[in-house]
């Protein structure tokens, strides 16, 4: 009786090893669900730092494209921004027309500067209408171009060129404010 029980849990092991090996395609294991439901409208936090903006990269992901704007030593709390969709880009202060690549242009503000506010001296190497420095988005789905607006009365501008007009939102960690662009507003990967 021994013996058959242990042929028959043998049995009744391969059997349901061979039906779950079957009854989910390989790729259903690893399918990626892209989240929805962020919605292009502008998107804002008050808050503001005085701690100072120090770089800016991108990165690519299955579903979306990533912003990050470091601002070392700024508590989540203290990080403020606003970021909506815009016709075009004026500099902050001149007023002047910055041409942005893609077929829709976000405009990017955190509410610190990227300079030292004790000394003034530079603490982000950009330039005013020039490509952000560092940043290559050769490859990105989303993502089609970058310029530096103006660091101007304590906010950084920041312009992101993006294929079309696609939804995003913006998210807040302890010295960083990120913008993830989807790829589209579906949720497909």
């Amino acid at each position: 009786m021994r013996r058959s029980s242990r042929t028959a849990w043998a049995a009744l092991t391969i059997l349901v090893t061979a039906l779950g090996a079957t009854a989910l395609p390989a790729d259903a294991a690893q399918a990626t669900v892209c989240p929805t439901g962020w919605g292009s409208s502008a998107k804002t936090n008050a808050a503001s730092t005085t701690t100072s903006v120090r770089n800016v990269r991108t990165g690519r992901h299955t579903c979306y494209d990533r912003m990050v704007i470091d601002i070392p030593g700024a508590a989540k709390s203290h990080l403020g921004y606003s970021v909506r969709y815009v016709k075009h880009l004026y500099q902050d202060g001149s007023g002047r027309l910055i041409p942005v690549g893609g077929g829709a242009v976000l405009e990017v503000r955190v509410t610190a500067p990227s300079y030292d506010v004790r000394t003034g001296k530079s603490t982000y190497p950009a330039r005013s209408g020039h490509p952000l420095p560092g940043v290559d988005l050769t490859g990105y789905r989303a993502f089609r171009d970058t310029r530096f607006g103006a660091s101007f009365e304590g906010h950084t501008q920041l312009g992101l060129g993006v294929r079309t007009r696609l939804p995003f939102r913006v998210l807040r960690v302890d010295g960083q404010v990120i913008v993830d662009v989807a790829h589209n507003w579906t949720g497909a990967p």
